[in-house]
């Protein structure tokens, strides 16, 4: 995990989640906003009541991509079109030229509580046939005939200790899965990742794991956490974090974290940041070295000077 980024693109799975007849589609992050905008709400209501509930659907489905709600149980899509669970989304329909037009302008801005990382679970509802504990959508029109900002909005629903974060990057969203297994001897950032994961589920599963130092190295320790975790969770204890068990370790820690409810434990930036070593000189060994030598040997395919990289073996 770390700082969030506004996703070039989104899968969408049309109905709920466990429907195996509907289809995943995948389409362009400020377009899923625009058809969830239009299906959700109207142009006719007055502007700071769209724009807080695009700030809310925005907040939402970045949560729901942060946290990766979706494929950390086993599905391949990060969201669905199903309001019973997520946010509405009909394929083909018309957009308001409204909506698309305040969209464009705030599609990467964001809401989180202070002092916290991860997009707020930023529930919602309309506020007519379905109440709930977030913004009740009908509820803005009244509050922006009142003359309150958005923010104002947002804040009457979600509480004074609320920040928007403003032009968030756009990148591609890569899953959080290495891509290959962590297991004794590895090393890198993932572990990190990994043993902070551990210990936070281990506050609450004392059985998974004592406390494990916050080393880039993937030990006896961390092997034994594993292996805990997996007999505790019914799977395979062999002490290897593939992706069914990275996966797993995120699903808990999410839920024990509570990153995709209202109020949550959060995610502070110390929690998050990725630590790299500051400097690389003549005689280094290690990871960080073999790494800066796979990118040069990757880079020598493309460049016309004849670059040749001996990796360390």
């Amino acid at each position: 995990m770390s700082t969030p980024i506004i996703p070039e693109y989104i899968t969408v799975h049309l109905g709920d989640p466990d429907d195996t007849t509907a289809r995943n589609i995948r389409v362009p992050f400020i377009d899923y906003i625009k058809n969830v905008a239009s299906s959700e709400i109207y142009p006719t209501w007055p502007e700071s009541a769209l724009r807080a509930n695009i700030y809310a659907q925005v907040t939402y489905a970045l949560n729901r991509i942060y946290t990766e709600w979706y494929p950390s149980r086993g599905y391949d899509f990060d969201i669905t079109s199903s309001t019973r669970y997520d946010q509405k989304y009909i394929e083909n329909r018309e957009i308001f030229q409204p909506v698309s037009e305040i969209v464009d302008s705030l599609f990467n801005d964001y809401v989180v509580r202070q002092g916290f990382v991860q997009p707020l679970f930023a529930q919602y509802c309309n506020g007519t046939t379905t109440t709930c504990s977030g913004l009740s959508q009908w509820g803005t029109v009244d509050l922006a005939q009142d003359g309150l900002s958005p923010y104002e909005i947002l804040q009457y629903y979600y509480g004074n200790n609320i920040n928007l974060v403003f032009n968030a990057p756009t990148e591609e969203n890569i899953p959080s899965y290495p891509g290959i297994p962590l297991r004794l001897g590895s090393s890198g950032e993932d572990v990190r990742i990994l043993k902070r994961q551990l210990n936070r589920i281990g506050q609450n599963y004392p059985g998974v794991t004592p406390y494990l130092e916050l080393t880039d190295f993937f030990d006896v320790n961390t092997e034994t956490a594993v292996k805990n975790f997996q007999r505790i969770f019914n799977l395979t204890p062999d002490g290897i974090v593939g992706k069914a068990t990275w996966y797993k370790i995120k699903s808990i820690f999410n839920g024990i974290k509570g990153l995709a409810e209202l109020q949550s434990e959060g995610l502070t930036q110390g929690e998050t940041a990725r630590v790299y070593a500051k400097a690389l000189q003549p005689g280094d060994e290690g990871v960080q070295v073999k790494l800066i030598q796979y990118y040069l040997s990757v880079l020598a395919f493309f460049d016309e000077v004849n670059c040749k990289i001996k990796l360390n073996t």
